[in-house]
């Protein structure tokens, strides 16, 4: 009977890390989603670094490059002189053109594993390097601290080494840093350990691409100030990238784990366990090679593993640095009373067991419930499909490839990228992206350049431009024909405007559209399902509009895209709905008065009432924005003021409050003449 049972329980256990599996994958992804996820941010990497002419070069870190789109998942941004390069030791200077490269070396002796001091070999011609600069033991040493407050611009806060912003449930943080080419020794453990995994072509090409440095120095180090930690965020990238599956999501619930039970309801202050304490457990467990199979069936088994692993760091103060296990992560704030009470919290989740997965709102659907387990059991013979490819349906899985929140803000040659080999599916799509994109920015460029000259040239510049946004409409999607609409408002054609709105409207109002991850899955199922991607985004998906600060659309934005500018924007973001209203309210005010009346009317319901449906929560300040121009643009100063000040109490995403200021004082000097 014991073994009867025993067979029950373990079946039993099988099915349900089979069902949290496949629950993980519809919260965190499946195989072909992630990777469809990384492709489009590499993509977007590649043309950003090409089109750079900084001296820089860049790469995508933080959650959202390992492919996760978690609330909460971060995007990091860090960034570094092509000029200037780490060695750590003099005898690796031979490798470089010392007339053209500044060179940094590191001195390691007095900074805890995994920090060191930067030291100038010879002079930097930037500014910010000079003033960063400290001198002490007869050489220019780099403060970390003077540099990371010298990065830190007037719209973002410190965040660690970063300058961080938050827009909606995103976190941005851009970090400058310096990079080496070469591996550090005091990680050259990786080479000798890594047996199983990751496969040796991935510790060669980890070892070959080097590290970068960040600056902050540890807390607990002789020179904090002075000091730069080593980073590795390009290695942990390609360790993440040789996982399985089943590790991604094992590395996935750890961190539904930690935000929605460990951390829940702890203030920021207080959260002694991170999403890199995580990582770096993932990393342990599957390298030691712990699980002797990673598959659905045994899902819970490899976070159980995890999970132990960190309740034994917490107890013994000690989580090794993956890469420099000397490091000790937990050095500086997991100790003392507060190390007490986290154990004494986690070793009472151990001994609870894996129905302590109940309090968190993404599993506890997938679970059902531990607590009936033996009635579960019962059942042995219940099959889960397993198989990532059928587990979402194909409107939802569109409906992830088209969240992207953000365009690459460069005008691109697509012919320089369209001929690499072995594209991926997705990246070409990101590439017709990108090619709307340009499409659009360069016809209004065109258009600015041209305008005052003759009539000929200006004729053969304008059907170039029309033609383009026509181009650009079919690569992108249904809202990137409002590109056209303005197009044809700023250069006076309201006939063919009131043409272009109507057809868009009627695009708009067919309830198969994707819009804000919102989609009737049927319906749209429907309409283009099975059809290709190019087919279902001109058809079937509209998003936000995006215009760059630089570039003349209309003379209605021009005191918002400056004031942007000014506080270091590049792109302003406007809810498609609302811009449309606002063309047609213009367009209408001199020609049918009660058409735009009407217009105005659906636009201050939308603004005034919509709770996030066609109104992104983070547009809010340009929605109310716009409502004021239309209300002012018709006369109706009282209501224009209303919405400026509305504006003013919103996110400030756009970052347009100069901008909204002045209107005010605008519409109270009219206010004043009138009475």
């Amino acid at each position: 009977m014991d073994s009867i049972r025993s067979t029950k329980i373990k079946l039993a256990l099988q099915q349900i890390s089979e069902t949290v599996f496949v629950g993980l994958c519809h919260k965190v992804g499946t195989l072909q989603l992630v990777a469809m996820r990384r492709d489009v941010l590499d993509i977007s990497e590649m043309v950003e670094n090409q089109m750079r002419s900084d001296g820089f070069s860049a790469m995508f870190s933080g959650s959202q490059r390992e492919g996760f789109r978690l609330k909460g998942s971060d995007l990091d941004y860090m960034f570094w002189r092509n000029n200037h390069r780490v060695i750590w030791d003099f005898s690796q200077s031979q490798y470089y053109n010392t007339h053209r490269q500044t060179l940094i070396l590191c001195d390691c002796s007095d900074s805890p594993p995994g920090f060191t001091l930067l030291y100038l070999l010879s002079p930097s011609m930037y500014r910010d390097i000079q003033g960063s600069c400290v001198r002490m033991k007869n050489r220019h040493y780099i403060s970390s601290s003077k540099y990371r407050q010298m990065a830190c611009s007037v719209n973002y806060t410190q965040h660690g080494p970063c300058a961080s912003r938050t827009i909606g449930e995103t976190d941005f943080d851009n970090a400058v840093c310096f990079v080496s080419d070469f591996w550090p020794s005091s990680a050259s453990s990786l080479i000798d350990r890594c047996h199983s995994w990751p496969q040796p072509r991935v510790v060669d090409d980890i070892v070959k691409n080097g590290c970068h440095f960040v600056a902050i120095g540890h807390k607990l180090g002789n020179h904090e100030d002075l000091e730069w930690r080593i980073s590795f965020s390009l290695a942990e990238q390609k360790l993440v990238f040789a996982m399985n599956h089943c590790q991604y999501l094992t590395y996935g619930l750890l961190k539904l784990f930690l935000t929605e039970i460990i951390n829940n309801g702890v203030g920021d202050d207080d959260k002694l366990l991170c999403s890199y304490h995580m990582k770096t457990a993932a990393f342990w467990v599957v390298q030691q090679n712990t699980i002797p199979r990673w598959c659905p069936q045994n899902f819970l088994g490899g976070f159980w593993v995890c999970f132990k692993l960190i309740l034994k760091w917490v107890y013994e103060g000690v989580c090794p640095n993956f890469f420099i296990p000397e490091n000790n992560i937990f050095l500086s704030k997991i100790h003392g009373e507060a190390q007490h009470q986290l154990f004494k919290r986690l070793y009472g989740l151990y001994k609870t067991g894996l129905t302590f997965l109940l309090n968190s709102p993404s599993i506890r659907s997938y679970i059902m419930t531990f607590l009936q387990i033996i009635n579960v059991l019962h059942d042995p013979g219940l099959s889960i499909c397993t198989d990532e490819h059928f587990v979402i349906s194909e409107a939802e899985f569109d409906r992830c490839l088209l969240d992207i929140q953000s365009c690459i803000r460069y005008l691109y040659t697509i012919e320089q990228m369209i001929g690499l080999p072995l594209l991926t599916q997705y990246q070409v799509l990101r590439l017709q992206r990108h090619a709307a994109f340009a499409l659009q920015n360069t016809a209004f460029i065109l258009h600015m350049e041209t305008y005052k000259h003759k009539n000929k040239l200006r004729y053969r510049a304008d059907k170039t431009s029309c033609y383009m946004l026509k181009l650009a409409a079919k690569f992108g999607c249904i809202t990137d024909m409002l590109h056209i609409a303005m197009y044809y408002y700023k250069t006076l054609r309201h006939i063919e405007t009131f043409s272009i709105i109507e057809m868009i409207k009627v695009k708009l109002s067919q309830s198969y559209v994707m819009y804000m991850g919102n989609v009737d899955t049927e319906m749209y199922t429907e309409a283009v399902g099975g059809q290709s991607w190019s087919t279902k985004m001109r058809q079937a998906v509209a998003w936000g509009i995006l215009l760059d600060h630089r570039i003349h659309y209309i003379s209605e934005f021009l005191a918002e895209q400056q004031c942007a500018l000014q506080n270091g924007c590049g792109i302003l973001y406007f809810p498609p709905f609302v811009l449309l209203y606002m063309l047609e309210i213009l367009c209408y005010r001199h020609v049918d008065t009660m058409r735009a009346q009407k217009a105005l009317d659906d636009l201050q319901t939308l603004v005034h009432y919509d709770q996030g449906q066609f109104i992104d929560l983070r547009y809010r300040d340009i929605s109310w924005q716009i409502l004021g121009i239309c209300q002012q643009a018709t006369g109706n100063l009282q209501a224009a003021l209303y919405s400026y000040q509305q504006s003013l109490r919103q996110e400030p995403l756009n970052n347009i409050q100069l901008a909204t200021e002045m209107r005010i004082q605008d519409v109270c000097q009219w206010n004043s003449l009138i009475t």
